[in-house]
This record gives structure tokens, C-alpha cells and sequence, in this order.
């Protein structure tokens, strides 16, 4: 078993490493020049975004499919994942992160396009859509579609699932002393009443958890940032500096060059908002629109939340608080900084870790169930909800190191597939987006 986990591990590094990296922020730059910097539309989507009602076929509202994969994406890497990029590549790596996003908005938005325009309707009347969908009926290939969904649905239930679960009983058991066989025994409960009920359960759930949890950790990091205030322009300056010049060696911090800088922020940040991975396109297909761009527009605002606002305010509070220069990492490093402020602090850490994690658990539900129906069909919706919620309890109660780094692995390789969707009908994305823009009164227009 021992060689077994070395073995996925150094394959889930190589994943995650440079070719990856490179395939993936390689095809946000693409894309954002193929679509002439769609980026600028970010306030048009944003407000989009906020209006509730119906407007064409679909299961959820778009508000809806937008707070469900925003409830999958936003995580503990957006607050222990920071951290860890930061110790690894120093404090440079929170532009190049930051970047990610950005960029990533417009790869964001280009699956989304695309997913709900291949999507289908189900026999059972439910809309149905994803990369399997744009490989199958976009580009002729059933077989990547197979491919695609057989990872989706492998990668669930390690990064959406049990490595959650295991992070929420770990938090709870170190914070309050509570075992992990009762914090499991909640969170399966919690979980099931909530999925068992189907996507529109889930986008209720999300549409009031989702905006809460994110101004509520928001509202706390800009309190710790104006608590520290005096020293911001500083850690602001070095952020930028250290991005492209590294970071000499500093107390317990060994120093990180330029290259770590560059490597560990993309890839933290690619990680973060998964842009490109495949994952929130599924969502966006069932969401209830008529135009595949404006849908598209929505989901794009995913990326600017999770990572040009949430992972910023993340890596501002930690290289603010210059905690990482004492040798602390991940878990660690972020009990630290928000601890440094009494109350507020450590209320924030608490608060925003709970309702990340059990929120990726339901978004992710969704994936992974589409991703089965794919492969077999509606009657294997209701097996992988119950399935989805009896590894909720195991994930709590065990460390289960080989199967969550072969879900990081699937969870790569996810990307493979749905990347070459993405450049291949890259063609199809920018005509649909221009002949959108163009229209009479349109915010292009």
C-alpha cells in the first residue's frame, strides 16, 4: 500500500506539474485574445448574474447554476491552498495566481458557451449538458465524452466528496474536540437531505449558503487588512516585486525565485477556480436561458469570485501578516495569521473553511451524478446519491491518502479531453459571442 501511494503521488505531481500548468494558462491566453478580451464585460455579467428570474428552458435559474458552482469551486484551496502556494513560491506567487484568474475568466466563459449549447433534454425532462456533451455532439468524438465523464466521476468523490468531509471532521475535532464519527454522522445527514432532493435542492441550498459564506469571509479579511493597515502598501509592493524578481530568504522561509513564483501561483490558482478542468460548464448547461452567451457571461463571473477577489484577500492577509516567514505551511500557516486578531480572526478561519467545504460537497454532487448518467443512463442517478452520501461518513473517519491522490489525478486528466473541445470549437465561441454583441441593444452593441 505504502508503494502504491508513492507511486499515485509522484503521478499526481507530475499531473498537476508543468505540462498541465502550461496546457491550461496556455489556452486562457489563447482564448482571451481569440475573444478580444471578453474579460471587459465582467461588470455586464456580474450584473446579469444577479437577476433571479427565468428566461428560457432549464432546471435552475441562472443565479442558481452560478451559486452551485461557485459552491463546488470556492474550497479549502482557496484559503489552505493559498497558503501553500505562498510558502512554496513565495509571496509573488499571489499575482501569478491572481493572473490565473483573470485570464481564466475567459476559458471560464467559453466552456460554459459551449456546454449549453450541445446541451440535451433528458427522457426524463431534465436538461443535460457538460464537455462529454460538446465532445460527443460538438465535435463528433462519443469516445472523449467517455472518457471525460469516467474521470468526472472518479474525481468526485476524492476533491468533491472525501477529502472534504475529512477536512471538515479534522477542523471541527481540533477546534471544539468533537469526534469525527459525529461530525460524519451531521454531515451525512446534512448532506443527504439536501442532494437526495436533486439539482434544484442543491441550487436553493447554494443560492443562500453561497452569498453568505463569501461576504462573511470577505467582510472578515478586509477587517484584518484594515486592523493592519499601515503596513498593506508594503506587502502590496512586495507582492509585486517578488513576482517577478523571487524572494530572498527570510527567517524561517528559505526563499523562492521567480520560477517557483510563476510555477506555484498558476498552478494554485488553476486549481482554485478550475477554469478549464470541465467541471462548472455541467452546471451552467441547466441553468434556464435562451441565449448560450449571456449563460456564459454568468459562469465567467465564477473565476472573478473565486480567485481575483477570494484567493486576493487569502494571500493579502497572509504575506500582510508576515507569518509565513516562520516556517509554517497549509493548515498551520492559516490558524496563525487568523489568529493574530482575537475573536474576529480565528471566527472568520472557522466559518469560511465549514461552509467551503460542505458547500464543494453538494456542488460537486452534481458533477459527479451528470458524469454517471453519462456513462449509464438515468438509473444511475439514484445508486450515486446514496453512494455520494455513505462516502460523506467514510471520508469523516478515514485517511484514505491512495484514493484522494487518484482522484487528483483524475481530476487532471479531466482537463485533457475538454481542453481540446475548447480549442478546436474555438471558432464556434468567438462567432457565437460576436453575432450576440452585435445585436440591438445588446451591451456590445
Amino acid at each position: 500500500m505504502q508503494t502504491l501511494e508513492t507511486l499515485l503521488g509522484r503521478a499526481s505531481d507530475f499531473i498537476w506539474g508543468y505540462p498541465l500548468v502550461v496546457l491550461l494558462f496556455g489556452t486562457h491566453i489563447f482564448l482571451t485574445l481569440r475573444l478580444r478580451f471578453v474579460q471587459k464585460h465582467i461588470g455586464r455579467a456580474i450584473r446579469i448574474s444577479l437577476e433571479k428570474g427565468a428566461e428560457g428552458e432549464g432546471d435552475i435559474s441562472h443565479f442558481g447554476a452560478l451559486t452551485t458552482a461557485l459552491a463546488a469551486t470556492i474550497g479549502t484551496g482557496n484559503i489552505v491552498g493559498v497558503a501553500t502556494a505562498i510558502v512554496a513560491g513565495g509571496p509573488g506567487a499571489v499575482l501569478w495566481m491572481w493572473l490565473t484568474g483573470v485570464f481564466g475568466i475567459a476559458t471560464k466563459y467559453s466552456e460554459a458557451l459551449l456546454s449549453v449549447k450541445y446541451r440535451i433534454v433528458t427522457p426524463a425532462g431534465t436538461m443535460a449538458g457538460g464537455p462529454m456533451y460538446v465532445l460527443e455532439r460538438g465535435l463528433g468524438r462519443r469516445w472523449l465524452g467517455l472518457v471525460f465523464a469516467a474521470f468526472t466521476a472518479v474525481a468526485a468523490f476524492g476533491i468533491g466528496n472525501m477529502v472534504q468531509a475529512n477536512s471538515i471532521s479534522t477542523l471541527v475535532h481540533d477546534t471544539v474536540g468533537i469526534s469525527p464519527w459525529a461530525t460524519g454522522v451531521v454531515m451525512t445527514i446534512l448532506t443527504a437531505v439536501v442532494i437526495l432532493g436533486g439539482i434544484k435542492s442543491i441550487s436553493r441550498t447554494c443560492e443562500a449558503l453561497v452569498p453568505f459564506m463569501a461576504i462573511f469571509y470577505v467582510a472578515g479579511c478586509l477587517v484584518m487588512l484594515v486592523m493592519h493597515a499601515s503596513t498593506l502598501p508594503a506587502t502590496i509592493r512586495l507582492i509585486l516585486s517578488s513576482a517577478f524578481t523571487g524572494q530572498a530568504a527570510l527567517g524561517g522561509f528559505a526563499g523562492a525565485g521567480m520560477k517557483e513564483a510563476l510555477r506555484y501561483g498558476i498552478a494554485r490558482g488553476l486549481f482554485s477556480n478550475e477554469s478549464g478542468l470541465g467541471s462548472a460548464p455541467i452546471v451552467a448547461a441547466a441553468a434556464q436561458t435562451k441565449s448560450a452567451v449571456r449563460q456564459a457571461l454568468v459562469s465567467s463571473t465564477g473565476t472573478f469570485w473565486d480567485t481575483v477577489v477570494v484567493c486576493l484577500m487569502t494571500g493579502l492577509v497572509i504575506v500582510n501578516s508576515g507569518d509565513w516567514t516562520q516556517g509554517l505551511n497549509g493548515a498551520r500557516l492559516t490558524k496563525s495569521v487568523f489568529a493574530d486578531i482575537p475573536y474576529v480572526g480565528p471566527t472568520v478561519l472557522t466559518v469560511g473553511l465549514l461552509t467551503f467545504v460542505y458547500s464543494t460537497i453538494l456542488g460537486w454532487s452534481y458533477y459527479g451524478e451528470k458524469a454517471a448518467e453519462y456513462l449509464f443512463g438515468v438509473k444511475a442517478v439514484k445508486p450515486y446519491r446514496l453512494l455520494w452520501v455513505a462516502a460523506v461518513m467514510v471520508g469523516s473517519v478515514a485517511t484514505l491518502p491512495a484514493v484522494w491522490a487518484f482522484a487528483d489525478i483524475a481530476n487532471g486528466l479531466m482537463a485533457l479531453p475538454n481542453l481540446v473541445s475548447l480549442l478546436v470549437l474555438a471558432p464556434v465561441v468567438a462567432a457565437e459571442t460576436d453575432a450576440y454583441f452585435k445585436e440591438p441593444g445588446s451591451p456590445g452593441a
